[in-house]
Formats: structure tokens, sequence, C-alpha cells
């Protein structure tokens, strides 16, 4: 018996060694939309400047952008968010992101939310309205969590151990495969008829 997943996510290393998850997203999206099937949602972005990556941006599928998280030099604030070197605007984030998971009832779309990793868990409005949204029988997500690495961040492993999701391991010599793009619209075109 086939099994009919509602939401699909991505997985994959981040940053350097990545192997294109948020390139997939962008294809995904892309094939959506050539349908008109309605996509909501943001994907993530490099900062680079002089070849080197200085942060991160959120980019909207409408078109807007603001800050993730930027390269800062160390300082003595208690209260700034830090993954690594970075400092993660949680402000900025929500006020491109929230809206989104506000929104998912009005009529039926796709959600893209790239990614959900470390920083966007600072965010306790994302990570309550990602589950929210999960737990919804009319929602359909298209989203990017990281590999397990380290300590493990509960709403990643409650997302790659859900069971309305597809899971789906992106690697250097799958990520270009039509065969698992086909399988990847499949799924979200069935979980909005």
């Amino acid at each position: 018996m086939a099994v009919n997943y509602r939401h699909v996510a991505l997985t994959g290393p981040p940053g350097r060694s990545g192997i294109g998850k948020t390139t997939l997203v962008q294809k995904i999206v892309s094939k959506l939309q050539e349908t008109e099937l309605p996509c909501q949602g943001f994907y993530t972005q490099e900062v680079r400047q002089g070849g080197r990556r200085v942060g991160f941006n959120v980019i909207t599928l409408d078109g807007k952008t603001g800050v993730l998280a930027k390269v800062k030099a160390d300082s003595s604030n208690r209260r700034e968010h830090r993954v690594g070197q970075y400092v993660v605007d949680v402000p900025a984030f929500e006020s491109l992101a929230l809206p989104f998971l506000r929104t998912q009832n009005i009529s039926p779309h796709i959600l893209v939310l790239d990614e959900i990793g470390k920083m966007e868990m600072f965010s306790q409005g994302f990570v309550c309205g990602v589950r929210q949204i999960m737990s919804q029988p009319n929602s359909t997500l298209l989203i990017t969590v990281p590999v397990p690495k380290g300590k493990p961040m509960p709403l990643v492993e409650e997302i790659r151990n859900h069971p309305d999701i597809l899971l789906v391991n992106v690697t250097r010599e799958n990520r270009d495969d039509d065969v698992l793009l086909k399988k990847i619209l499949t799924t979200l075109k069935i979980s909005l008829e």
C-alpha cells in the first residue's frame, strides 16, 4: 500500500559542504509555479563579501529580503543569539517568516521553509508556528532540515520522524535526478488535492 505524505523535508549537510538543498527547493518551487500551484514562504541565502561568507539572508518567494544572521566581532552582549561566528537577528527573521505561519489557513498552498535549523530555533514564535502548521490536516510543507549533528534539535527531530513527511536525503548524486524531482512534485501536488 502506498503512503500518501502531506509534507516533504529535504535533508543534507549545510553550508560549504552543502549539496544544494536550497537550489533544489528553488527548482521545485519554479516547477510548482509553472503548474500554477500556489507557494508561499522563504529560503535562506549565504551573503558573501570578497569570497568569504559573512552572513545569511532570508528571501521570501515574493521578493522581500532580510537579515537572518551576520558575522559580528565578539561582544559582551549576553542577549545576542549566536551560532558560531554569526549573530542571529531574530526580529528581522520573524518579521519575514512569522506572517507565513499565520496565513496557512487562508487558502490551500505549499508553505516553503528553507531552512529549519539552529538559527531559526532562536525564534519561539517560529518553532510554535511550525508545530501548529504541521498539526493541521490541510497543510502542505516543503522544508529543509540539517543532518543530525551534535546536540539534537527537538523540532528538527519531530520533523524527521513525523509520519506525514517524506524525508529525502539530498546528495550530490541525486540532487539533479529527474525521478526524485518528479516524486517530490507528485507528493506535494497530491497533498493539495
